[in-house]
């Protein structure tokens, strides 16, 4: 009975020991949670403190702005209609967005033009005024080109007419491009009228037609009068022509391109068969205008790189 007494004596001592040493290092466990969690309150409040300290400075000069705009009493009449004028600049530049009176101008410098020829049909397109009589359009709307295959059915235009105040007024070609088909470089013509009271087009033949750059068209569309389109600029060809993405219905040949001051920049001649929305454009040259008195004339090398010997 001893032996096992002895033996029930130390077992308990042993786990006497174990239960003790777990005890001490679970109560200290606690308390470094405890520690822990209060550096982490310190902390904590700390950060509190310093971003309410932050927030609350500068507020005496701030003041409540509404997201349409407006800013009472703190922005003086001048400065805002200096920024409203900045911020009408930035919608023109990126939306391609032109004066609606300068559209209105512009429109008045176009006319109908209609062609007769032997056969007793009447062709119908737009020209555009240059001042002193002159006028600019297409080629193909005043002068007979050969058919598809180069032959002739003996086809001439006998007659060119612009509508002038409701009235048709005679016109005379005096110049022309090397086109012998439509949609080509060539493709232009320069017609003469008496001089007219029509506000004269600005002229710009060095417009780099970069893609996407807004542009405006101008023309006789199906022959119900002068109709404004506008569009984007697309890529040149290989034949020296622009293409655009702005409506090429019949009669707006020889119309008008107007970059975004409303300077005419070139002349439309075409457009994809079966889409009218995908149009060709002859960028404005300086051997177009040579018998235009008061234009820029072409030099020889911008005549030779062109094609174009001038006369």
């Amino acid at each position: 009975m001893s032996r096992v007494s002895k033996r029930t004596v130390f077992l308990t001592s042993i786990f006497a020991t174990a239960i003790s040493f777990f005890t001490l290092g679970l109560t200290g466990a606690r308390r470094g949670e405890a520690a822990a969690q209060a550096s982490y309150e310190a902390t904590l409040a700390a950060i509190r403190s310093e971003v309410k300290s932050q927030l609350g400075k500068g507020l005496d000069d701030a003041w409540p702005a509404g997201t349409a705009g407006y800013l009472a009493g703190k922005t003086s009449a001048s400065a805002r209609a200096e920024m409203v004028a900045t911020i009408k600049e930035e919608l023109k530049s990126e939306m391609g967005l032109i004066p609606l009176q300068l559209l209105r101008d512009r429109r008045s410098s176009f006319v109908e033009l209609y062609s007769y020829d032997n056969f007793g049909k009447t062709n119908y397109g737009t020209a555009g005024y240059l001042g002193g009589g002159y006028f600019i359009t297409v080629k193909h709307a005043v002068v007979a080109l050969p058919q598809d295959d180069g032959g002739s059915d003996g086809r001439k235009i006998v007659s060119v007419k612009i509508v002038y105040r409701g009235k048709e007024v005679a016109a005379k070609v005096v110049d022309t491009g090397d086109a012998d088909a439509e949609v080509h470089s060539g493709d232009w013509a320069i017609i003469k009228t008496a001089e007219l009271d029509l506000p004269a087009l600005s002229t710009d033949t060095a417009y780099a037609y970069d893609f996407a750059d807004p542009i405006f068209r101008l023309g006789n569309d199906y022959s119900k009068g002068i109709i404004l389109s506008s569009g984007y600029v697309g890529q040149r060809t290989a034949n020296g022509l622009v293409t655009c993405l702005t409506d090429g219905h019949p009669g707006v040949s020889g119309g008008g391109v107007l970059d975004q001051r409303g300077n005419l920049v070139g002349i439309p001649v075409g457009r994809m068969q079966g889409d009218y929305r995908f149009s060709f454009i002859l960028p404005l040259r300086p051997e177009m205008l040579r018998k235009v008195p008061g234009q820029p004339a072409a030099s020889p090398a911008t005549a030779i790189a062109a094609n174009v010997i001038p006369r």
